[in-house]
């Protein structure tokens, strides 16, 4: 048993250290600002649903979800696949089923109560804010045992094991929501959670037992129209076109549904909030702002996979003969990608675009909206307030894309020091960038300075990306990975975008407040470039090392 729980956290300080020092940096760091720099206010109570979407929805939601990725190995694994994303190395441990389910269930629950506990200590009782120490840890706990026994069960068809899971969890966060909006007492809630634990982990341990000995249903045939079954030849017959076309499907097989998965799992618990705060617009509109920036914050987690140099491997950061020798050159292959990126992102936002509205029509909450869009058509006129919504979902679009492209290059060097370096910068910039925008904002005179030298800090900003670029470029030239044609239409393609989106920006914001030169630093900064252009180069220098 001991041998077992230290494989266990073995495997999770080896591939997820970085993460979650990040996520124990950030309570850290809520913990410093909240006690130490914050001046004194008044109390926010939870009658103040502004106070609670900003201290507890948005940082707690995200950090319990990268949590429920690690812990129940949704980071490694693929989510739309039939089989078990439980890792099969561990099948051959020789230790029975139920010991082998019971240390990430209880390594989730310990990491899941502290990072409640955290919140609750270092966040919320600091301003004032009392709220339950013990139902909401039990409800985490609850959430995301259901959810490793849930993905970790085979299914008979893909995609299955997503639907399942959002079905049955949004029941579970329905469940807790209606408790609370009927103010049911803490001693209820936690005799009616902490029963949920042995049985989660009872369905967990026929999971992997079915998933250990093999046993993968396959409901394909009994759902095939009777002419693909009746001809199975003539579908092992079809070819691909040519081999770019056969990487694209590859890339989708691979990658392309994690991004998509990932939504799909965390939309309906954003949108159950919706019922909860029918009476309150202002809540509304922020967890509409929730639910538009949910593509663009898991295309950073799907980013880890579609960055990953090679899936065949996995736990590896080099390239496996299979991929370094295909007749392919690495143009084609970072284009596959890239189609395949187009698609996902495209498949993720057609998910919330279905859902939001349909969610807005059964809770009710649709004349908050219309609302507070009449203020905007009031304020900008009809055709502004249009085109401004639609460049708000274009840029909603635009950032998932971009996300999940921009580190594209770290994961194709293959080089596993700068791959965990980059995830553990990121995650520090996230556990300080709130506090100081927090400190920043309420500091009248650094925010001044700040906006006297703007101009100043975007144009050095874009001389450093523009000097990044052209390096990337001779250096392409150079190798001839690209060629000459490739390299002058990629520019005129990046400078056609600047200036249409800056022509965009002066329609919309122009006036006395907003210099024009402002705006060509702003679309010269928004539209990638550097970065992903690096990514042939990374892959090559992967590729022939």
């Amino acid at each position: 048993m001991r041998r077992t729980a230290l494989a266990f956290a073995a495997q999770f300080r080896q591939r997820h250290r970085w993460g979650l020092l990040g996520v124990v940096g950030y309570l850290a760091a809520l913990g410093v600002y909240n006690r130490l720099i914050r001046a004194p206010g008044p109390p926010v109570h939870l009658d103040n649903p502004e106070a609670v979407a900003g201290v507890v929805v948005i940082p707690l939601a995200t950090t319990f979800i990268y949590l429920l990725a690690v812990f129940t190995f949704g980071l490694a694994g693929d989510l739309a696949a039939r089989e078990s994303i439980f890792p099969a190395r561990m099948f051959t441990l020789p230790v029975r089923t139920a010991e082998l389910v019971a240390w990430p269930m209880l390594f989730g629950t310990v990491a899941v109560s502290v990072l409640w506990l955290g919140t609750a200590l270092f966040g919320l009782r600091p301003r004032g804010i009392e709220i339950g120490l013990v139902w909401p840890a039990a409800a985490g706990a609850a959430i995301l045992a259901w959810t490793q026994a849930f993905v970790w069960m085979p299914y008979g068809l893909r995609g299955l094991r997503v639907i399942v899971a959002v079905l049955c969890l949004s029941a579970l966060d329905a469940i807790v929501f209606t408790a609370l909006t009927f103010k049911v007492p803490e001693p209820v809630l936690v005799a009616a959670l902490l029963p949920q634990l042995p049985l989660a982990y009872a369905v967990a341990c026929v999971a992997v037992a079915r998933a250990r000995r093999g046993d993968v249903p396959d409901w394909r045939p009994a759902l095939a129209r009777p002419g693909a079954v009746a001809a199975p030849s003539r579908r092992r017959d079809e070819r691909f076109a040519s081999p770019e076309h056969a990487q694209r499907w590859f890339e989708w097989r691979q990658h392309g549904r994690a991004l998509p998965a990932l939504v799909a799992v965390l939309l309906p618990f954003e949108l159950a909030m919706l019922w909860l705060a029918g009476d309150t617009p202002v809540l509304v509109i922020e967890l509409l702002l929730l639910v538009l920036c949910t593509p663009p914050f898991m295309a950073a987690f799907a980013a880890a996979t579609v960055g990953r140099a090679d899936t065949a491997a996995p736990g590896t950061s080099g390239l496996a003969p299979f991929t370094a020798t295909r007749p392919m050159r690495g143009a084609a292959l970072i284009g596959a990608k890239l189609r395949m990126t187009i698609v996902s992102t495209l498949v993720a936002w057609l998910l919330v675009l279905v859902a939001t509205p349909l969610a807005l029509t059964l809770s009710g909450t649709w004349p908050a909206v219309m609302d507070r869009a009449a203020d905007t058509v009031s304020i900008f006129g009809a055709p502004r307030a249009a085109v401004l919504l639609l460049l708000l979902l274009a840029m909603c679009v635009a950032t998932t894309w971009r996300q999940l492209v921009q580190n594209l290059y770290v994961g194709l060097t293959g080089r596993e020091w700068l791959m965990k370096g980059s995830a553990f910068l990121a995650l520090t910039l996230l556990a300080v960038l709130w506090p100081v925008a927090i400190w920043t904002g309420n500091h009248g005179g650094v925010l001044a300075a700040l906006w006297n030298d703007i101009a100043a800090i975007l144009a050095a900003l874009g001389l450093l990306k523009l000097l990044g670029a052209s390096w990337v470029a001779v250096r392409l030239h150079r190798s001839g990975l690209l060629s000459d044609r490739t390299l002058v239409l990629g520019a005129a393609a990046w400078v056609g975008v600047v200036f249409a989106l800056y022509g965009l920006l002066g329609w919309l914001l122009s006036g006395p407040l907003v210099p024009r030169h402002y705006l060509v630093l702003i679309a010269i900064l928004a539209v990638p470039l550097t970065r992903l252009s690096a990514a042939p180069l990374a892959l090559s220098w992967n590729r022939h090392r």
